[in-house]
């Protein structure tokens, strides 16, 4: 099996509830770094198979799924034991023997079109570029530095063809003008989204997945920011923002990140 291959079977034992098959696919010293569960092997399976009993059956659906290096990186709707579809982005590190060592996470509601008619999840889908992999990878962390940090805001048409951005975000409509017409709205509720810290950024191809952390109108947020590039330009995103749940209630020590 490939790695994607053993990243997506891993989440679809939530679905099948086979406990076996997640323990073959884990590292015993497996790290869970979604807040709300406990870290290790026997944690995952034990949720594995509380999914089992329960009298909704969890589903499963991934959209897509990339690799880079000893990580791989899925998109996916979940709806665990009935309790609503959610959006997901999943990060799996794989160690040396081909196991899955580490899981980093971010989920959403899944919601409504956005105005341009955009879900969260369709959009563009070929992997192609694979020989511009890291070209796209220094272009989104420049892009990450320049724009979304703040550090060169005056920049931001030089990441963009035009108005050409298509945007799966729920809130936000296309192009460059969606998106300054979304902050602003914003910022006439004094709320400010600002991003402090870049944690990976993970490509294959056209498309790269970022991971920062950063507050959402002062709330503590993660973001998870999937972007396409074509032709030197970001062309398409997706994402998911997640609220950092208070260090009470944490059920590991890992951190979000």
């Amino acid at each position: 099996m490939t790695n994607i291959e053993k990243a997506t079977a891993l989440i679809n034992t939530f679905a099948t509830g086979d406990a076996t098959a997640a323990r073959s696919l884990l590292a015993e010293g497996y790290i869970q770094h979604n807040l709300a569960y406990g870290t290790g092997r026997d944690a995952f399976i034990g949720s594995v198979e509380y999914l089992a009993s329960a009298p909704v059956k969890t589903t499963v659906k991934n959209i897509r799924a990339f690799q880079d290096g000893d990580k791989v990186f899925l998109q996916t709707i979940y709806n665990f034991a009935g309790a609503g579809e959610q959006v997901a982005f999943d990060i799996f590190r794989f160690d040396a023997d081909g196991k899955i060592a580490e899981h980093w996470d971010n989920l959403a509601a899944l919601a409504a079109p956005n105005p341009s008619g955009h879900t969260q999840t369709d959009g563009a889908m070929d992997i192609t570029d694979l020989d511009k992999t890291e070209v796209n990878r220094e272009l989104v962390k420049a892009f990450l530095y320049d724009v979304m940090q703040g550090n060169n805001s005056a920049k931001t048409p030089d990441y963009f063809s035009g108005d050409i951005y298509i945007q799966h975000n729920t809130g936000i409509a296309d192009g460059l003008s969606g998106l300054g017409a979304a902050l602003a709205a914003l910022a006439e509720q004094d709320i400010q989204m600002i991003y402090t810290t870049v944690h990976q950024v993970l490509a294959q191809g056209n498309f790269v997945l970022a991971v920062s952390e950063g507050t959402f109108g002062g709330t503590p947020t993660s973001y998870y920011d999937l972007w396409r590039v074509k032709d030197g330009k970001i062309t398409e995103h997706w994402d998911v923002m997640e609220t950092i749940a208070d260090k009470s209630t944490w059920a590991n020590e890992n951190g979000k990140f």
